[in-house]
């Protein structure tokens, strides 16, 4: 079974060897990829068209014996000031990548920390108060590159105190994507992130028990 050594002690961190002993799919940690950072985008670009231009409602001058050209508003593209022909509109960027995908694409991302040596342990309990310092000693020899910290809901000291501290990324386990595991090039965990990691990257179990839910509606429709 793998395992992954944490900071500051002798002590490791086992690995469940499904979620971190997966093999590389790049293919597909791109498509995933590709489709989290797209959905990050806000998509509020918007501009004018010669309709939402305000002015522009008589014509500029007559039709003919000008010796212009011909003009109906000076609020059409050509004129300065004037509307935005096929520009952007507000629109969203998500992507709908399936759901087995995803979790496939998360085994990939862990499992490529895992093999080359760059996922950590960390013992968020040793942290009684905030301690940037005390933060920074513990990652200081891997301080070359950004390094991705995940913690429980209830690890509030140690979240404060790695924050403050250059390249280092604090996200709840919860909401860690891959773009952010493989853009990382060091990955620190604790004990409560491992295992809500390995509970997001897991295979559903062929053949296993229906839930609780499924189970009394069952029983509910038999009544």
């Amino acid at each position: 079974m793998a395992d992954a050594p944490i900071l500051g002690g002798s002590k490791k961190l086992t690995l469940d060897d499904d979620v971190f002993g997966a093999p590389f799919n790049g293919p597909l940690v791109h498509e995933t990829v590709i489709a989290e950072l797209a959905a990050r985008r806000r998509g509020t670009h918007a501009t004018r068209t010669r309709g939402m231009v305000r002015g522009g409602g008589a014509k500029p001058w007559r039709q003919k014996g000008t010796g212009r050209a011909r003009q109906g508003t000076i609020r059409a593209p050509q004129w300065t000031g004037g509307g935005v022909v096929f520009g952007p509109s507000p629109r969203h960027y998500i992507v709908k990548v399936n759901r087995k995908a995803r979790k496939a694409a998360l085994r990939c991302a862990l499992s490529l920390h895992a093999e080359r040596g760059s996922l950590f342990g960390l013992d968020a309990g040793g942290f009684e108060a905030p301690s940037t310092k005390q933060a920074a000693d513990l990652i200081a020899d891997r301080r070359g590159g950004s390094v991705l910290l995940l913690l429980g809901p209830e690890e509030v000291m140690a979240a404060k105190s790695f924050r403050n501290l250059a390249r280092v990324n604090v996200l709840p386990a919860e909401a860690a994507g891959v773009a952010d595991i493989v853009g990382a090039a060091t990955l620190v965990a604790s004990q409560a992130a491992i295992d809500a990691l390995t509970a997001r990257g897991s295979k559903p179990k062929a053949g296993g028990e229906a839930p609780a839910e499924t189970a009394e509606k069952k029983e509910e429709a038999s009544a």
